[in-house]
Protein backbone atom coordinates (compact mmCIF):
# COMPACT_ATOMS: atom_id res chain seq x y z
CA UNK A 1 0.00 0.00 0.00
CA UNK A 2 1.63 3.38 -1.24
CA UNK A 3 1.19 5.57 1.79
CA UNK A 4 1.38 8.81 -0.07
CA UNK A 5 -1.64 8.03 -2.38
CA UNK A 6 -4.92 10.03 -1.48
CA UNK A 7 -8.26 10.25 -2.97
CA UNK A 8 -10.12 13.39 -3.65
CA UNK A 9 -14.39 13.62 -3.65
CA UNK A 10 -15.58 17.11 -4.72
CA UNK A 11 -19.15 17.35 -4.80
CA UNK A 12 -21.85 20.38 -5.82
CA UNK A 13 -23.53 22.81 -7.76
CA UNK A 14 -21.67 22.97 -11.12
CA UNK A 15 -20.07 26.42 -11.65
CA UNK A 16 -17.40 27.53 -13.33
CA UNK A 17 -13.55 27.60 -11.46
CA UNK A 18 -14.29 24.61 -9.15
CA UNK A 19 -11.65 22.38 -10.85
CA UNK A 20 -9.12 25.40 -11.20
CA UNK A 21 -9.38 26.66 -7.65
CA UNK A 22 -9.03 22.87 -6.29
CA UNK A 23 -6.07 22.44 -8.45
CA UNK A 24 -4.54 25.49 -7.82
CA UNK A 25 -4.48 24.50 -4.35
CA UNK A 26 -2.87 21.30 -5.31
CA UNK A 27 -0.08 22.85 -7.16
CA UNK A 28 0.76 25.33 -4.17
CA UNK A 29 0.98 22.33 -1.82
CA UNK A 30 2.97 20.23 -4.19
CA UNK A 31 0.57 17.47 -4.29
CA UNK A 32 0.30 15.65 -7.71
CA UNK A 33 -2.72 14.76 -9.52
CA UNK A 34 -2.36 11.02 -11.08
CA UNK A 35 -5.85 10.59 -12.34
CA UNK A 36 -9.09 12.75 -12.42
CA UNK A 37 -12.25 12.31 -13.54
CA UNK A 38 -15.39 14.22 -13.54
CA UNK A 39 -18.63 14.13 -14.64
CA UNK A 40 -22.24 16.29 -13.77
CA UNK A 41 -24.78 14.38 -12.13
CA UNK A 42 -28.16 15.48 -11.86
CA UNK A 43 -26.98 19.31 -11.91
CA UNK A 44 -24.22 18.04 -9.48
CA UNK A 45 -20.68 18.87 -10.26
CA UNK A 46 -19.01 15.08 -9.23
CA UNK A 47 -15.10 15.05 -9.30
CA UNK A 48 -12.75 12.16 -7.98
CA UNK A 49 -8.77 12.77 -7.99
CA UNK A 50 -5.78 10.24 -7.11
CA UNK A 51 -3.19 12.15 -6.12
CA UNK A 52 0.29 11.75 -4.95
CA UNK A 53 1.39 13.84 -1.78
CA UNK A 54 5.34 12.59 -1.51
CA UNK A 55 6.29 15.69 -2.33
CA UNK A 56 3.56 17.64 -0.53
CA UNK A 57 5.02 20.65 1.62
CA UNK A 58 2.12 19.89 4.17
CA UNK A 59 1.12 16.69 6.73
CA UNK A 60 -2.10 14.73 5.50
CA UNK A 61 -4.12 16.60 8.32
CA UNK A 62 -3.22 20.03 7.06
CA UNK A 63 -3.72 19.21 3.30
CA UNK A 64 -7.23 17.71 4.28
CA UNK A 65 -8.07 20.82 6.50
CA UNK A 66 -6.88 23.49 3.34
CA UNK A 67 -8.74 21.47 0.54
CA UNK A 68 -11.93 21.64 3.11
CA UNK A 69 -11.52 25.31 3.74
CA UNK A 70 -11.26 26.23 -0.33
CA UNK A 71 -14.12 23.88 -0.87
CA UNK A 72 -16.30 26.14 1.79
CA UNK A 73 -15.63 29.02 0.04
CA UNK A 74 -16.44 27.51 -3.31
CA UNK A 75 -19.21 26.27 -1.97
CA UNK A 76 -18.78 22.51 -2.68
CA UNK A 77 -18.39 19.78 -0.53
CA UNK A 78 -14.72 18.07 -0.35
CA UNK A 79 -13.88 14.71 1.06
CA UNK A 80 -9.51 13.30 1.89
CA UNK A 81 -9.43 9.79 2.52
CA UNK A 82 -5.87 7.97 2.16
CA UNK A 83 -6.33 5.46 -0.35
CA UNK A 84 -5.91 2.26 1.47
CA UNK A 85 -8.47 3.75 3.89
CA UNK A 86 -10.85 4.16 0.62
CA UNK A 87 -10.29 1.28 -0.82
CA UNK A 88 -10.74 -0.69 2.29
CA UNK A 89 -14.07 1.08 2.41
CA UNK A 90 -15.13 -0.40 -0.54
CA UNK A 91 -13.88 -3.72 -0.59
CA UNK A 92 -16.19 -6.52 0.23
CA UNK A 93 -14.85 -9.81 1.72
Amino acid sequence: MDENKIIITVCGADKIGIVAGITATLATLNVNIEDIKQTLMQGHFVMFMLCNTKESTVNFKELKNILIEEGNKMEVEIWVQKKGIFEKMHTVD
